[in-house]
């Protein structure tokens, strides 16, 4: 079993607020994020997300980062 961490996530699936307005290195930065986290993470593994997952503002916002969060293993 391997523990990982890793905040500001700041997904943006219920919310008009992408990464790329800070340089084109951080377009599709979900996809990219997704990919790293499939090569190390196992179902027997830890994830800690500490926080800053989501640029959303409301919780019933937050429905689509939940559901992309919850589908990787941890």
């Amino acid at each position: 079993m391997s523990i990982y961490a890793i905040a500001d996530l700041h997904l943006s699936f219920g919310t008009n607020k992408p990464m790329n307005i800070f340089g084109t290195n951080w377009e599709n930065h979900e996809k990219k994020i997704k990919e790293d986290w499939l090569k190390k993470v196992n179902n027997d593994d830890l994830v800690l997300l500490p926080g800053d997952f989501s640029w959303a503002m409301y919780l019933k916002d937050t429905r689509f980062d939940f559901e992309y969060l919850c589908s990787m293993p941890r």
